[in-house]
């Protein structure tokens, strides 16, 4: 072979390895933006689900809803119960749980008298929810459905609470069996007429269950043996034998009280 053809193939062997290394120079930068892409979208994808996992987190500190009383309770007047407005009228205070099938039973009772004597401005009712029965449900509806309708509340006020309330125990789970879940919750205010994502929000993290949870504790030092119980100017109704009150208890006290 000539020295001429030599340097020939020897240029074109130089220019086939400086092309291989440009290929393995491209073949590593293309890798190297495909791993970047990849990883950014990891990282967004990562970032939407703790953003997504945050907003249904737990709440864990005490958040008093707006609106409510400093003993953890919702008060119903009859404005709110589209009567006329009273003056003086007689404070009614029923502790409840959502859970409590005495208490469905006694709503069922009363609910009429209490919402006719709102209307007429001779009571007015406050509502003080708690979550004993927990211990009773294996899905704590208690003291979810207890927070989702102080979510109705300070969405919606106390209108908006007695619809919610009226509801729940409509719609009462028997004892020892799992309640709605979550977004069933969610729907069951919606069809009473208080929806919005904070709404939902405030009922998948449970944002005024450890509210609940401490006015379940504060009633026991209000000597509240269980649910329902009733006061009446603040003093305790119950039936014979400190049993539940029966709708004539309850006329009889909100009769005493007026005219004490």
């Amino acid at each position: 072979m000539s020295k001429e053809r030599q340097q020939r193939a020897a240029r074109a062997e130089q220019m086939r390895k400086e092309r291989e290394k440009a290929d393995r120079r491209q073949r590593n930068l293309i890798t190297v933006g495909i791993v970047v892409v990849v990883l950014a979208l990891v990282g967004i994808g990562g970032y939407a689900v703790k953003t997504t996992s945050d907003s249904r987190a737990q709440e864990k500190d005490v958040i008093t809803p707006k609106g409510a009383t400093a003993d953890h309770g919702v008060v119903y007047t009859s404005a709110d119960a589209g009567g006329k407005a009273a003056t003086d009228p007689v404070k009614v205070v029923l502790y409840e749980d959502f859970q409590c099938p005495v208490c469905q039973a006694f709503e069922q009772a009363t609910g009429a008298f209490l919402e006719a004597a709102l209307k007429q401005g001779d009571i007015s009712i406050e509502y003080r929810m708690l979550a004993f029965l927990d211990r009773s449900s294996p899905n704590k509806y208690s003291s979810r459905s207890g927070s989702a309708a102080m979510c109705a509340f300070e969405s919606g006020g106390p209108k908006a609470f007695k619809k919610v309330h009226d509801l729940f125990y409509a719609n009462q789970p028997e004892e020892q069996t799992a309640g709605p879940e979550d977004p069933e919750l969610v729907d069951m205010l919606k069809s009473a007429g208080v929806s919005g994502s904070k709404v939902e929000s405030c009922v998948v993290t449970g944002k005024f269950i450890p509210w609940l949870t401490e006015g379940t504790e504060a009633s026991r030092d209000e000597k509240v043996t269980g649910t329902p119980f009733v006061l009446v100017n603040g003093k305790h109704v119950s039936g014979p034998n400190n049993t539940t009150p029966q709708l004539p208890d309850l006329q009889k006290a909100i009769d005493a009280a007026k005219k004490a």
